[in-house]
């Protein structure tokens, strides 16, 4: 059997007048460096800087794309070693995890895990077969190998991907202990992001809970509306301190209607008021109260200069039961229509001329790009359109996305690719493939007269990594 490799122009486009290009202006991009302003990966592990542990830990537990694909094959999560300790059934010999992965690596046939994790095996490991029943222990014994070596430490793969900046995701009641380490060690190279989102919704069962985290953090009391604003801004200022340049949003709605200032105080009063094991206020009050206080996050931005980041359109755990038992973040979360023309109008109508504002807007709803998006994005100089995100980091999606956003967006309203991944090692893997598609679609522009090749490589150089760094400067 001849050793596994990967053809050099994967992903790129197939036919013959369209390649030749694309390899050019995919030459001309592909050691940029990487801007990874959307991601969640673990500031703790970069921060302690530890090996890390076993390959099954590293590629196989985290990755709910991963996962989700074998449990659509009969697996059970615990036999993935997913599930918090005394789960029934969950499997704890990271060997025999990996295993099952390995015996089912053809139903990753097709998919952008495949991609990823070829990527990952063979450019990052030096893997040299393919991923099999028969093969997985060969596999393991090479990743855990390289695993074991100082140079596959989490700080030293930042220069090894050549990850120039790289954003974590962090709750606003966060210490920021672990980026003040980072900081000092690697200055302005691993940033906070602000995540509100669960002091945004008051029918949640931790909110009351999370009110106090924010209190303890932030110093403020959070038992009247106005000590919660007060908190919250405390804990933004908190983040710019930092190095922090953006919030993240990820609610059911891109509603952003403000509410009087008495009404959304009646509200958070009604919220508070109730026991903890209870709802204080109804689906649509809360409803209200969240696209308010998506307005009131927008007003802050403004103020203080983190850019908003905004990716609705997703029903969470769409199954309880595995909720419940597993957490979130397991691969039950999935794409619903999301409506932005409407939703958005409140804060582009306040703020998308401002020039201290900026809003990056995300979706997994395809349709809305063309209809929505775009020319919303083609208008309002605040505004700039996310890359394909979580289901739509594929080739094909991303293709889809390039077409159908750049005639009326063009490519400067939006923001070059960002990551959206926990997997720390997929994230060369992922960039690597938007490069190829871009130099693919750049390609065809150029085949048809479209762009001229200066063009198109100085465009790519803009999607890959200039624009990333535009769009998440300080306003």
């Amino acid at each position: 059997m001849t050793d596994w490799t990967l053809h050099p122009d994967r992903a790129l486009p197939a036919d013959p007048v369209t390649r030749p290009i694309a390899r050019e202006i995919y030459a001309s991009v592909r050691d940029l460096p990487i801007v990874s302003m959307h991601g969640h990966v673990d500031v703790t592990a970069l921060a302690d800087d530890e090996p890390f542990p076993d390959p099954a830990q590293l590629l196989v537990v985290p990755d709910h794309y991963l996962t989700r694909m074998l449990v659509s094959q009969g697996a059970r999560l615990p036999e993935l070693g997913v599930g918090p300790a005394g789960t029934p059934g969950l499997e704890t010999d990271p060997r025999e995890i990996f295993r099952r992965f390995c015996a089912g690596w053809k139903h990753f046939r097709g998919t952008p895990t495949r991609y990823w994790m070829e990527h990952e095996l063979v450019e990052i490991f030096g893997v040299t077969v393919r991923p099999s029943a028969e093969t997985a222990d060969e596999i393991y014994d090479q990743v855990a190998a390289a695993i074991a070596d100082p140079a596959f430490r989490p700080r030293a793969l930042l220069d090894r991907f050549r990850i120039e900046t790289i954003a974590t995701t962090d709750p606003a009641w966060s210490t920021l202990d672990d980026h003040a380490r980072l900081a000092a060690d690697l200055p302005g190279r691993v940033l906070p992001t602000f995540r509100p989102d669960p002091l945004l919704h008051p029918a949640r069962t931790t909110w009351r809970g999370d009110l106090e985290r924010l209190a303890a953090a932030s110093g403020v009391a959070t038992d009247t509306y106005h000590g919660y604003l007060t908190a919250l801004r405390e804990r933004r200022a908190a983040f710019v301190a930092a190095g922090g340049l953006a919030t993240d949003h990820g609610h059911f709605s891109a509603d952003t209607t403000p509410l009087p200032d008495d009404a959304a105080q009646a509200l958070f009063d009604k919220a508070l008021a109730t026991g903890p094991d209870e709802p204080g206020i109804s689906a649509a009050e809360e409803a209200a109260f969240s696209a308010h206080m998506l307005f009131q996050m927008a007003a802050m931005s403004a103020e203080d200069g983190l850019v908003m980041q905004l990716h609705p359109g997703v029903l969470r755990d769409h199954d309880a039961a595995v909720a419940g038992t597993f957490g979130a973040d397991k691969g039950y979360d999935i794409p619903v229509v999301a409506e932005f023309t409407r939703g958005l109008r409140p804060v582009l109508e306040a703020f998308g001329h401002s020039e201290t504002f900026r809003l990056i807007a995300f979706t997994i709803d395809e349709d809305v790009y063309s209809r929505e998006l775009a020319p919303l994005a083609g208008v309002y100089p605040a505004l700039r359109l996310g890359a394909p995100w979580w289901f739509l980091d594929a080739p094909d999606a991303m293709r889809r996305f390039r077409e159908a956003a750049t005639e009326t967006a063009g490519f400067s309203n939006m923001s070059g690719f960002v990551d959206d991944t926990r997997a720390f090692c997929s994230i060369p893997a992922r960039h690597d493939l938007a490069r190829r598609v871009d130099a693919g679609y750049l390609a065809r522009l150029v085949a048809e007269h479209r762009l001229e090749l200066d063009e198109a490589v100085e465009t790519a150089a803009d999607l890959a990594y200039e624009l990333p760094k535009q769009s998440y400067a300080r306003r």
